[in-house]
Parts: C-alpha cells; sequence; structure tokens
C-alpha cells in the first residue's frame, strides 16, 4: 500500500512591495530565507512556514488569511504594536485582542500588502 502521508504545509502568501514584506516578517522576529527570485521561506515557529512570493493581486491579497496559534495574544499586540511604531511598514496595523465567539483571543495583524495574520490564544 502507499505511504500518502503529509508532514508540511506551507501556503504561499503575495506581496505587494516584496522586499518591504520581507523586512515586515523580520522585523516580527520572523527568520526570512530566500529561496528562489521573488520567493522567501518565512520560518514562524518549529515546523511552521510560509512562502512569500514576490506577486500581488488585491483581491488574493485582501482575502489571504494565516492563522497561528501563540501562547500570549497580548504580548503579540504588544510586540507588533511596537514593530509599527516608527511607520516603517505603511499599511500594515495591528487591532488589540479581542475574545472572538469560537473561544480563542485574536490579535488581527494587517501586514503591508493586506494579508491578515490571526495570532490566535486559545482559552
Amino acid at each position: 500500500m502507499s505511504d500518502l502521508s503529509a508532514s508540511d504545509l506551507r501556503p504561499f502568501i503575495p506581496a505587494r512591495d516584496y522586499a518591504t514584506s520581507k523586512r515586515f516578517y523580520a522585523a516580527l522576529g520572523w527568520e526570512t530565507k530566500d529561496v528562489a527570485a521573488g520567493l522567501a521561506l518565512v520560518h514562524v515557529a518549529r515546523d511552521q512556514h510560509f512562502y512569500l512570493q514576490d506577486y500581488y493581486l488585491r483581491e488574493v491579497a485582501e482575502n489571504c488569511m494565516l492563522h497561528l496559534t501563540v501562547t500570549d495574544a497580548q504580548a503579540w499586540h504588544r510586540h507588533v504594536t511596537s514593530v509599527l511604531r516608527d511607520d516603517t511598514f505603511p499599511g500594515a496595523r495591528v487591532q488589540p485582542p479581542k475574545l472572538q465567539p469560537y473561544g480563542a483571543l485574536v490579535t488581527f495583524v494587517h501586514d503591508p500588502t493586506g494579508v491578515l495574520l490571526h495570532l490566535c490564544q486559545w482559552q
């Protein structure tokens, strides 16, 4: 019988300004490594990655969301607020953590392209 197991899911995330988006994710503390022209692998946490691509289509970017389970949504809010303090990343923004109906405390972060990150602390 064939082994159909899978071990890693790496979505492709668009970037309107590729260099700015790479700097944004690096400023969050995530490692970005160029793997090809216009393509970087972003290492978020142990075995958690996504590809950042030098590609932009507004409809895709504004409907793209990444969910990341975190230990402390409040700490992430403070961290992202400090990263955005000097307006280095136009268009990026962060919302204070909010308890969601499904039982998670979530800090919403919009990256410079409009991709929405859900930094989710399960209660």
